[in-house]
């Protein structure tokens, strides 16, 4: 396994983080509750249920916008 903290961008800010890392347990790493949140991955939506199965890699890009209830 790869000690080095390889770069991702979430939301136009470059984060580091240590791969391999399921895009789940980034959101958890980052303070978000995955069930609340819209994820585009390299400009491709990724579905709440592809989450735990979607490994991040080194360079990735992506938009996380919070689902906000109301009315």
């Amino acid at each position: 396994m790869n000690n080095t903290a390889q770069t991702i961008t979430a939301n136009g800010q470059p984060i580091d983080v240590h791969l391999p890392i399921t895009l789940h347990a980034f959101l958890v790493n980052q303070g978000m509750l995955p069930r609340s949140v819209v994820v585009e991955l390299n400009g491709e939506a990724v579905s709440p249920s592809d989450f735990e199965k979607h490994q991040l890699n080194a360079g990735d890009s992506m938009e996380i916008v919070n689902i906000v209830a109301g009315g």
